[in-house]
């Protein structure tokens, strides 16, 4: 059965904060800090105030992606089925598009978690300049951890190419101010 195309948001968020990897340490099992647990709680709360609830997440195996996806859930972003996903771990760009690809067609909201630099390549060659001049400057000046890049485009998950899609907004994490 095929379901016509529809208009489609795609959330692209690079993992919070994590610990800096220590020697003989598995990059795989590195914790968010504490600010990147803050971070991950603002981009569920941003996400639930712009009323972008997600039908269906993607998220690297690595635990600083999981334990994003818990904080961004915990923060009141409502999600539906999440799908850990290997390929995302050490991802190019090329790998990213080939998960989102795999998407159910009734996710109107997909979330994918993962990490740089495959998700910022990714997100950069999908919007190919198209979309908010502000979030494209951002764009530009780098995508932290914690940054979540929102684009949009009309078709099925399995025909999005690159170039495809408009780059809505680009929300990167508030500055730490350090007082004293």
């Amino acid at each position: 059965m095929t379901t016509s195309a529809e208009d489609r948001t795609l959330i692209l968020l690079r993992h919070a904060e994590p610990e800096p990897g220590g020697a003989g340490q598995d990059d795989r099992e590195r914790p968010l800090t504490e600010l990147g647990r803050e971070q991950a709680q603002e981009v569920g709360r941003w996400l639930r105030e712009h009323g972008l609830g997600c039908d269906e997440v993607m998220c690297s195996p690595a635990l600083r992606t999981r334990e994003t996806m818990q904080e961004v859930a915990a923060a009141g972003c409502p999600e539906a089925e999440v799908q850990i996903e290997h390929r995302l771990y050490n991802a190019d760009a090329d790998d990213v598009l080939a998960v989102i690809r795999e998407s159910t067609d009734d996710a109107n909201v997909l979330l994918v978690i993962g990490h740089a630099p495959g998700l910022p390549t990714a997100v950069s060659l999908l919007a190919d300049g198209e979309g908010d001049d502000e979030a494209h400057e951002q764009l530009s000046n780098g995508f932290p951890p914690g940054a979540a890049a929102v684009l949009r485009f009309s078709g099925h998950w399995q025909d999005l190419a690159y170039g495809a899609a408009v780059l809505d907004e680009l929300r990167a994490p508030r500055p730490v101010t350090v007082s004293g």
